[in-house]
């Protein structure tokens, strides 16, 4: 075996077949640019469209450098195509089609969102370069702003017309679709509380026919988050601590009209409050005390709300001491076997703060003065979150900035110290009015007014207004200067005419009964006693013309007291009043506008007296209350009352001593459910009619009888009242519903003589008649006629010289006069002319201060007409002779 190894070591070796190598893959050769064109470019210049790439003369380039050459171009979307030729040669042509220039954006299809809500939006405007990138994106925007209205199912179709010159018109065909509503809302979980009181927590609602004004019923994916949280604060507060929502998922139908969304939770058990400590870093305050302040008691159930209010007026208190950044932070010691949760509120240490400045910010108009005198704290006063609040409420009640005017605390310049800033918005405070306008009180309406009530931005009033309608005309002057000489004294004065007619209804035939007309002035004058309670005088002067319409109530010259009642006739005539009053003001309203909470009473007493022709005293009172009661309900009542005593003799047997345009009146629009003076003691004369059968009764329909109100001396009027609150929707429209209670009288004023006494008719047996329906059966009134110098007419026969025959009346009981009183020739007797009235009833009726209660509902619309208020009210407890009223409506007044 060795000798063979070893053989076959020495054998010789055989070569081995030779093997080529790999063929080596060859790169493009590089070549060089020689030169370089661009062609079918417009607007574009060459050179900015060889910016875009890498291509230069001279350089080398490759099939990859052309390739990425022509991406590059097509990414600067100033290009809608791209090529180049002569690759093999050196000679490059850039040909290029440019992308079209936008001549105008066109929408079409959409009515719900108009141009000015979805242009803006969007990315594409006239004279830019078209791309379909950019048209993609603003479809997707639109579509995304329909979807934020509800309208899931909108669709947007983009349209390119093509124009000369390379330009082109972009068209959104928009179909809206229907608004996609909340079909049903679900909730899987709950078993301490149904799925109708959960919905109610919710400001989403599902979409039924009773919320067609709602805007609620269209999905939000932002409003389904704020229901979730909704849920969880409703659990909490009735003492579900652990409540969670586990999934909140919402499904578009098919047809992508509706949503329907649900809800799964998890409730978890029910707790209650268990132990509840403060713990304050502030040595001024008593632990204890604090604690036993709060609202939260061992043993209640828990409720969040509570704590909450808690850490508020712990807050609160601190800054009543002066500590404007207290931080109350609540330890929950949560207890799972006992089902308690102990609470204990942390105060941390801090330092009293002091005022340092006060910040006034965005009053363009208004000057800081203005503001600055309404504030309750000064800079340097040690700070107090009460009268920081009571500024803010005075600087809101100005009525010269927008609402929600918040006062902010920062930090000064060191840890003591604070900084308030004012920062208001203007809102307009000048008016120019030229309304016309329609209401059940006073037919047609004219009006005029200009008022400034932020004269020159000194808070200063001028106003100027003029009203014209069927019930009243008026002229009014007047300025008011709220700080006198920079002193909190306001003094402010009016120059007035006034025209008034008092009227009544006969059937549809509107009479006046008697005209009012007032010509004078008032002077006021107002001083502050305290924070909240102020004093006024004042002084008015006037002259009163009390009128009738001659052609109506007067005979022979004189008032006809058949014709307007004996109690109107007696008022007629000409008076000067000298009137001296005073008023105390408690006012602690957080806003004069349109007030949510406090409350204001006026207590006043004026003497008519000092001069003029009119003696009188008047005492007036009324007392405003109003509550927030949360989620926009706000409640107010309301209470009122005067009296008015005379300081004369009565004039006679029946009149009363205080003139009938100086009582009280009750009625439309104060006292609602009642008509214009439909309260009170008035005197009703009713005629008679024939039945089907020929009786004689008493005519029933209200609008036949004359209703002649006398007013009267006394008064009193109560009402409470709930606004509710609308959706945002209806917000927008500026409705605001409410429902009320009235009760009120109108009383005590001395019995009116008859007007007329008529003879009720006897039997054969001497005993009294009365018709069918139980009234007395009158006889005709017959009443001499007398010429305006009250001589007895006679009538006188005659024939003329053509043979025809007549009657005229004369003053002669023998013979004729040609004029009243003159000497009377023949001897022919005359008989006496009389009048023949007929029969009426009279009433004297309402004097009583029995309430009258009424119920209704009402809503206050700022329309594009001006202010509209509508009332539905109903009187359940009424008097006989009141003149109840089921609708009304008011518009071009303000409320």
């Amino acid at each position: 075996m060795l000798a063979g190894m070893a053989q076959a070591q020495t054998a010789p070796q055989q070569a081995l077949p030779s093997v080529a190598p790999p063929p080596t893959v060859q790169a493009a050769p590089a070549r060089t640019i020689k030169s370089l064109r661009v062609v079918g470019n417009q607007r574009i210049e060459p050179d900015t469209v060889l910016s875009y790439t890498k291509l230069r003369v001279g350089e080398s380039y490759t099939n990859e450098t052309v390739d990425l050459a022509i991406k590059d171009l097509l990414a600067s979307d100033l290009l809608a195509d791209v090529q180049i030729e002569g690759v093999e040669t050196g000679d490059l042509i850039v040909r290029v089609r440019e992308n079209p220039i936008i001549n105008r954006i066109v929408l079409e299809g959409n009515r719900r969102l108009k141009n000015d809500k979805i242009l803006p939006e969007i990315k594409l405007r006239p004279r830019q370069i078209f791309t379909r990138t950019a048209v993609r994106a603003d479809v997707a925007r639109i579509v995304e702003l329909y979807r934020r209205q509800g309208r899931f199912a909108a669709v947007v179709e983009p349209q390119q017309v093509q124009l000369d010159q390379n330009r082109v018109d972009v068209v959104f065909e928009i179909n809206e679709g229907p608004k996609s509503k909340v079909r049903q809302i679900n909730i899987i979980g709950n078993e301490q509380f149904d799925d109708d009181d959960l919905r109610k927590e919710m400001a989403t609602k599902q979409a039924r026919f009773f919320r067609f004004f709602s805007s609620n019923t269209s999905y939000d994916q932002d409003r389904l988050a704020y229901d979730q949280q909704k849920l969880r604060q409703f659990y909490l507060t009735e003492g579900y601590a652990d409540f969670r929502v586990i999934s909140a998922v919402a499904e578009l139908t098919p047809d992508k009209e509706d949503f329907i969304i649900t809800y799964v939770v998890e409730e978890g058990p029910r707790y209650k409050f268990g132990d509840v400590e403060v713990d304050s870093g502030i040595r001024d305050f008593d632990n204890e005390k604090l604690a036993a302040g709060l609202p939260i008691k061992k043993g209640d159930w828990f409720n969040a709300s509570l704590v909450e209010n808690s850490v508020t007026s712990l807050t609160e208190t601190a800054g009543l001491f002066g500590y404007a950044f207290a931080d109350v932070r609540p330890e929950y010691q949560r207890d799972p076997e006992n089902l308690t949760m102990g609470l204990a509120f942390n105060i941390a240490e801090s330092a009293r703060t002091y005022v340092e400045r006060i910040e006034i910010t965005g009053n363009t108009q208004t000057q800081d003065e203005v503001i600055r005198r309404e504030m309750r704290l000064a800079e340097g006063d040690a700070y107090n979150s009460f009268l920081r609040k009571r500024s803010q409420d005075r600087v809101n009640s100005l009525g010269f900035f927008q609402d929600k005017f918040e006062i902010e605390e920062k930090e000064g310049s060191s840890p003591d110290r604070v900084v308030l800033g004012a920062n208001v918005e203007e809102r307009s405070t000048g008016e120019l009015t030229l309304s016309a306008g329609f209401s059940s009180l006073e037919r047609f309406i004219l009006q005029g007014s200009i008022r400034q009530r932020n004269f020159r931005g000194k808070g200063q009033d001028l106003r100027l207004q003029a009203n014209y309608s069927s019930y009243s005309k008026s002229v009014e002057l007047g300025f008011t200067e709220p700080y006198l000489f920079d002193k909190n004294i306001a003094l402010g004065g009016t120059i007035f005419r006034r025209d008034f007619n008092a009227f009544n209804f006969i059937g549809n035939d509107r009479n006046t009964t008697f005209s009012q007309t007032s010509t004078g002035f008032q002077i006021v004058a107002g001083v502050p006693l305290t924070e909240y309670w102020s004093l006024s005088a004042r002084y008015q002067l006037s002259q009163d013309d009390v009128s009738l319409d001659e052609a109506t109530y007067f005979t022979d010259g004189s008032c006809d007291p058949l014709r307007a009642g004996r109690y109107l006739c007696e008022q007629i005539g000409n008076r000067m009043t000298s009137l001296v009053g005073l008023s105390l003001v408690f006012d602690s309203l957080n806003s004069r506008l349109r007030p949510t909470r406090g409350s204001r009473l006026v207590v006043g007493a004026d003497f008519a007296g000092l001069g003029g022709d009119v003696r009188y005293v008047r005492g007036r009172g009324e007392y405003s209350k109003f509550w927030g009661l949360g989620s926009g309900f706000i409640f107010s009542v309301n209470a009122q009352g005067g009296y008015i005593h005379s300081l004369e003799d009565s004039a006679g047997p029946g009149i009363d001593a205080i003139r009938i345009v100086d009582r009280f009146y009750l009625g439309e629009p104060q006292f609602r459910g009642f008509d214009i003076r439909g309260v009170g003691p008035r005197v009703l004369r009713t005629p008679f009619t024939t039945d089907e059968d020929g009786n004689t009764i008493l005519v029933t329909d209200r609008d036949q009888i004359v209703d002649d109100p006398l007013g009267g001396r006394a008064y009193y009027l109560g009402r409470a009242e709930l606004e509710i609150p609308l959706g945002a929707g209806a917000q927008e429209l500026g409705l605001r519903p409410s429902v009320y209670v009235q009760a009120g009288s109108l009383f005590s004023i001395q019995r009116p003589l008859p007007t007329a006494t008529f003879t009720q008719a006897t039997d054969a047996n001497g005993d009294p008649v009365f018709n069918v329906d139980g009234s007395p059966r009158l006889l005709d009134l017959v009443r001499p006629v007398t010429s305006d110098a009250g001589q007895q007419l006679y009538i006188n026969s005659f024939t003329n010289d053509d043979g025809i025959t007549g009657t005229r009346l004369t003053t002669c009981s023998v013979g004729y006069a040609d004029t009243y009183g003159g000497a009377c020739a023949g001897n022919d007797p005359n008989a006496a002319a009389t009048q023949t009235i007929s029969p009426f009833l009279e009433q004297f009726v309402g004097d009583t201060p029995k309430p009258r209660i009424t119920v209704g509902v009402g809503v206050n619309w700022n329309s594009p007409f001006g202010p509209l208020r509508i009332d539905l009210a109903k009187d359940i407890v009424s008097v006989d002779g009141d003149d109840p009223k089921l609708l009304t409506f008011n518009v071009g007044a303000a409320f």
